[in-house]
């Protein structure tokens, strides 16, 4: 159990690191004001017009980095420091929204496969942790007997949380390419203003990469756990 805990710490500490980049990323480049004047929401509203999009609405949602786009109810969420703020930090997460909706719109892969596991994952992620323990307790690395079996069925959970988190890498970063595209092509932002942009969205860009390396060393551990006392 040590080395799972100096694992967890060991990640958990370089989660911190980087959500901690991104929050003062944010908080800098939400200093730089557009020189257009647009909020974030008059900004994810002009991305969806020129994609052709009429079905979605633009809301404001509570909180800080809360920013989502809702598939089921065609809905981007802005917070409350994106839908009225004028900065290049504001531009960044709202066209990075939008950039979600015009993936729903063009049906991109990534996204759908991902909507998938939405509810799959939901339910095993919390629970699969608790499986392996139990196949462990019941002898799994002994590899027989029900234990065992009950340690794959928790790995496969495991394993499934993990498949989401690396199905979710192109999702979000082509919604970025998207963003950043379309800042750049239609003249939205300032060639400094782009900058902020672009390095905002590339640290966010990085808690999913790093939640996803994060998924996989936990799947690997627990499994070498499970497989490793087998001769």
């Amino acid at each position: 159990m040590m080395g799972y805990y100096i694992l967890i710490g060991a990640i958990a500490l370089v989660s911190w690191l980087v959500s901690s980049k991104l929050k003062s990323k944010f908080k800098f480049y939400s200093k730089v004001h557009l020189q257009n004047g647009m909020s974030g929401a008059e900004i994810a509203e002009k991305m969806l017009a020129d994609h052709g999009i009429r079905d979605v609405k633009v809301v404001s949602t509570p909180g800080m980095l809360t920013d989502h786009y809702n598939p089921k109810n065609k809905t981007v969420n802005l917070s409350e420091g994106v839908y009225n703020q004028r900065n290049a930090a504001a531009a960044a997460v709202s066209a990075h929204e939008v950039g979600h909706a015009v993936q729903h719109a063009q049906a991109y892969e990534w996204l759908g496969m991902r909507s998938k596991l939405v509810p799959i994952v939901s339910v095993t992620s919390s629970m699969s942790m608790w499986v392996v323990f139990g196949g462990l307790a019941l002898g799994a690395a002994a590899g027989v007997g029900l234990g065992y079996w009950v340690a794959i069925a928790g790995l496969v959970m495991m394993g499934l949380a993990t498949l989401f988190s690396f199905v979710t890498l192109p999702v979000e970063y082509d919604a970025s390419n998207r963003a950043l595209a379309w800042l750049k092509n239609k003249n939205v932002v300032t060639p400094q203003e782009y900058k902020g942009s672009e390095d905002a969205l590339k640290w966010a860009a990085r808690t999913y990469l790093v939640a996803a390396i994060g998924s996989l060393a936990t799947l690997v551990y627990w499994g070498l756990q499970v497989f490793g006392g087998r001769d």
